[in-house]
């Protein structure tokens, strides 16, 4: 059996053999044994997730290692599958043998200290583990044309195997769904490129150049989407994860009823803790349970949904996510004002809080397409806080209608920094719209290197470029969500290597706050400058590159090096030593020999530039 057909029957006999399964026997103590999953998904079916597994688990071994763990694993879930299922290791949980099978492992890296431990602690340690490889395995790259197509003439199958554990221990959070996906895409690529009994395409670069694009684009828009999720989780807790999935799921399905909606942001929260604590099948059952809930409940949530209900299950999750938002009811109120006039609320509010703010939430949320989650978040707690505060005895009268113009004031607000920061990449476009990032957070965060400011604020302008084009009721939403994924970035990485207490202080108080809370840091005070030391700046001939992108680039760094020595340095100074540095990149780049100019005039600059600043 092929790769192709193992992975499409993964899929379909395993999601479908799901919703056989009663949910509460996946939540019991003792879940399902790896006879009975052997059984339900087939060998081969088994040993495919099994790789991915390993590959998740252990990002730093090789292929040939976790391709043999899979297949360990693989005779034993057929000897329980067939005669020994009373074996103590048959009665073992699933996640315990896999974990078991990496400890009897010898010399694979950075695991010794994992298998020191007893679960759930173990569990814990392997999962850390996942998040550490972030930082050492390479992202996918494009194949090499000739190369791939030499291999993939001689060693078709395996090619495929070897691709689906590349992606695998390079996102070592996303679903098994979505890389079995991928690979299906990888296969298709190479299919079309390398031209299969026909030969290679005649446009062989080209070809690879445009499809590329197509597996890895979807691969790492997943795994960002997937760690954004799990760090939101881990980070702020399952609450925040329930308030921000009710804000999404209100506002994508505003005539489904508050008890439906609740459901569903119950289970989606469910199988977001299963897929975040790396239990793969669990992870792949969840998801099946509520695609079919969602298919089968059209009428009660959304006409909308028909279309993604009849694509290939593969589609089906995607599509919905991405789906618009469904209309709003005809008869919906453009108000709320039951929840601050009502008499009750008081009452209400201590008797069942969560609740009452949950109710709050969707009520708002389904009115407001308009507005991103995050600021119905915010909003929420405003609500929280507001109640807080005016139902303690003794309260003044008034009190609650006062809420109302605090709300018109934060919608003021957030709207003006996003169309403030729209008009400047309206007026500057992407790379001028970058420098004005680059300034910004260098000063904020000076502890990051120069290639994650330069990245992180490469992500946000291509935010800008995707998000300031549309329209008031899309801008919001557009561009708070995907700032979030960006901002979640740059404190995930702050927990594996702080930056600084305010950045901290930011990512660890509030969820919904934390853009407001990162946008309006100033200079980090507690930051060392670079000192001035003789190749701090340095300056060579290919600063003459006739391509844009590159010089571009290396007068980023330059930039952020600048405001690493001089963090207060005044609009009017960062001018004067940009056209100073302008003028003698032009002179130099017009000499016979431009590396021996600026091997003169560099240090020349570097004098008139401490002159500037420190005038």
């Amino acid at each position: 059996m092929n790769w192709r057909t193992i992975i499409y029957v993964v899929l379909l006999v395993s999601l479908t053999v799901a919703t056989a399964l009663p949910r509460t026997s996946r939540d019991v103590e003792g879940k399902t044994s790896i006879g009975q999953r052997f059984s339900q998904l087939h060998e081969n079916n088994f040993k495919a997730i099994a790789l991915i597994l390993f590959a998740q688990y252990v990002p730093g071994g090789t292929f040939g290692r976790a391709a043999g763990m899979a297949e360990r694993v693989t005779a034993l879930a057929r000897s329980c599958a067939a005669a020994a299922r009373d074996s103590p290791d048959c009665l073992k949980p699933l996640d315990r043998i896999f974990f078991d099978t990496i400890c009897q492992e010898k010399n694979l890296p950075r695991i010794a200290d994992c298998c020191a431990k007893e679960d759930p602690e173990r569990n814990d340690c392997f999962l850390s583990l996942k998040n550490f490889s972030q930082g050492f395995i390479p992202p996918l790259e494009r194949p090499d044309a000739e190369a791939a197509c030499r291999n993939y003439s001689q060693h078709q199958q395996p090619l495929t195997a070897h691709f689906t554990y590349e992606v695998s221990r390079k996102h070592p959070f996303l679903p098994a769904p979505a890389i079995l996906s991928v690979a299906l895409h990888y296969e298709e690529m190479m299919k079309r490129c390398c031209g299969g009994a026909q030969g290679p395409s005649q446009h062989l670069e080209e070809c690879f150049r445009t499809q590329a694009p197509k597996v890895v684009k979807p691969v790492r828009e997943n795994a960002l989407r997937q760690e954004h999720t799990c760090g939101i989780l881990k980070k702020f807790g399952e609450r925040t994860l329930k308030a921000l999935k009710l804000t999404q799921i209100s506002q994508k399905f505003p005539k489904a009823d508050f008890v439906t909606v609740h459901k569903l942001v119950l289970d989606v929260a469910d199988m977001h803790k299963d897929c975040c604590r790396g239990d793969t099948l669990d992870c792949m059952r969840d998801r099946e349970d509520i695609l079919q809930y969602v298919c089968s409940n059209q009428h009660i949530l959304s006409s909308k949904i028909k279309q993604c209900c009849e694509q290939p299950l593969l589609q089906r999750s995607e599509c919905i996510i991405h789906m618009e938002n469904d209309d709003k009811p005809a008869d919906l109120s453009p108000h709320v004002r039951e929840f601050i006039e009502d008499k009750g609320i008081c009452e209400r509010f201590a008797q069942e809080k969560d609740k009452h703010l949950a109710r709050f939430l969707y009520e708002y949320s389904r009115r407001h397409p308009e507005f991103s989650a995050q600021m119905l978040l915010r909003i929420g707690k405003g609500y929280e806080d507001l109640l807080e505060e005016c139902c303690k005895p003794g309260a003044p009268s008034g009190c609650l209608s006062r809420g109302e113009e605090e709300l018109r004031k934060h919608i003021y607000e957030t709207e003006s920094v996003m169309r403030t920061s729209c008009d400047i990449y309206n007026e500057k476009g992407d790379y001028y719209f970058q420098n004005e990032l680059l300034m910004s957070f260098t000063k904020k965060m000076p502890q990051l290197t120069s290639a994650e400011l330069i990245k992180f604020t490469k992500e946000m302008t291509t935010i800008g470029s995707k998000c300031c084009q549309l329209g008031q009721d899309k801008l919001l939403p557009c561009a708070e969500e995907n700032l979030d994924v960006v901002l979640g970035e740059i404190c995930r990485r702050h927990l594996a290597d702080p930056i600084n207490p305010a950045v901290c202080r930011c990512c660890s108080s509030s969820y919904a706050f934390r853009r407001p809370c990162i946008g309006k840091l100033e200079v980090d005070e507690s930051y060392v400058p670079l000192a001035l030391t003789p190749g701090l700046f340095a300056f060579h001939g290919d600063l003459c590159t006739t391509e844009e992108e590159k010089l571009q680039h290396r007068k980023q760094e330059m930039l952020i090096t600048l405001l690493k020595y001089k963090p207060q340095i005044s609009p009017e100074q960062l001018g004067s030593v940009t056209a100073a540095f302008s003028a003698m990149r032009e002179r130099c780049c017009g000499e016979a020999n431009p590396e021996a100019c600026f091997l003169k005039e560099g240090p020349e600059l570097i004098k008139k530039s401490e002159k500037m600043l420190s005038a």
